[in-house]
């Protein structure tokens, strides 16, 4: 039996995480076979990566689809990472429908901060 239209599926790209190297850093594969690398955005807020864009529908007229199965649309993907970040320091690449992106992991000495002591003056009486 052949569909003229077919039901439309929400698209999500699927992601491997993990963490590796010296100095260590999180990396993210993004499966996104189909889709333009500019019409997708990335950008971390803490310990997310957010991941968003869209995969263009193919051209339809004068075809009669048999089955649609592969999803398009707009997406949003909120990978949660395990570790904080520098994210000042990530870099991605798309290769062959695949997004990967690099992010160093924050060592303990990125959060320590020297805090300079300042002695109260004294009020001197009369």
């Amino acid at each position: 039996m052949f569909e003229r239209g077919g039901g439309r599926r929400q698209f999500s790209p699927h992601v491997d995480v993990y963490y590796c190297g010296q100095p260590p850093r999180a990396i993210v594969k993004v499966e996104l076979a189909g889709v333009e690398v500019d019409d997708v955005a990335l950008e971390i807020r803490g310990r997310q990566l957010v991941i968003q864009g869209e995969r263009r529908a193919q051209e339809s007229e004068g075809r009669l689809y048999q089955q649609i199965e592969i999803p398009h649309g707009p997406f949003r993907r909120v990978v949660e990472l395990g570790a904080d970040v520098v994210a000042d320091e990530a870099s991605a690449t798309y290769d062959d429908g695949i997004l990967r992106v690099e992010i160093p992991i924050a060592s303990p000495e990125d959060d320590k901060r020297q805090v300079p002591i300042r002695a109260r003056e004294r009020e001197q009486g009369p």
